[in-house]
């Protein structure tokens, strides 16, 4: 196991600096960088403390399988919800995605039918039109964007994704701050 790639790595995902790191375990950057290179080897007790500071179980640290990464997310761990009546579907493409930075989904709006509604947010939003024509409502301005056209925007205002033409439009939807 490479235990100093490890701790570079829970420490980059905690958005820490060596410097932060060693302040908050009582050591020097130096010497974070050491134990990131490989270059030296920390004691049980120095391990512990940075683990602790990590947010990580020592178990877990040394669990080579939890150590993996999932990266391909197949068909059959899609999520689908379909409101007819409204006249839209959403399929969530991964697993647990709301509990995480960025929400992608794919969406199908039937014609002259609309997604729900949403209220102001801090999300970031960006859609990507696979087929037919998005119209964006973003506060009292609206915008449409058509196949392989990609849409962002900061969800400051009230918005709605609406398609107003007679064929459906289809298209990937990535959200931050999930709100979906």
């Amino acid at each position: 196991m490479d235990i100093g790639n490890r701790i570079k790595n829970l420490r980059l995902s905690k958005n820490l600096t060596q410097e932060e790191l060693g302040e908050r375990t009582d050591l020097s950057k130096g010497y974070i960088s050491q134990l990131e290179r490989n270059l030296s080897s920390p004691s049980i007790e120095t391990l512990f403390a940075l683990l602790e500071v990590l947010g990580i179980k020592p178990k877990d640290f040394f669990d080579e399988d939890d150590n993996t990464q999932k990266v391909v997310y197949g068909k059959e761990e899609h999520t689908f919800y379909e409101d007819e009546e409204k006249g839209y579907q959403i399929t969530w493409l991964v697993p647990e995605s709301n509990e995480q930075e960025m929400e992608p989904v794919f969406v199908e709006i039937a014609p002259f039918a609309c997604f729900k509604p949403f209220e102001p947010s801090l999300a970031e939003t960006f859609a990507y039109v696979l087929e037919g024509t998005l119209t964006v409502a973003l506060g009292e301005q609206e915008y449409q964007a058509r196949a392989q056209e990609a849409v962002y925007f900061t969800a400051h205002e009230a918005h709605q994704l609406k398609n107003l033409t007679d064929t459906p439009v289809k298209f990937i939807l990535v959200a931050t701050d999930s709100y979906l």
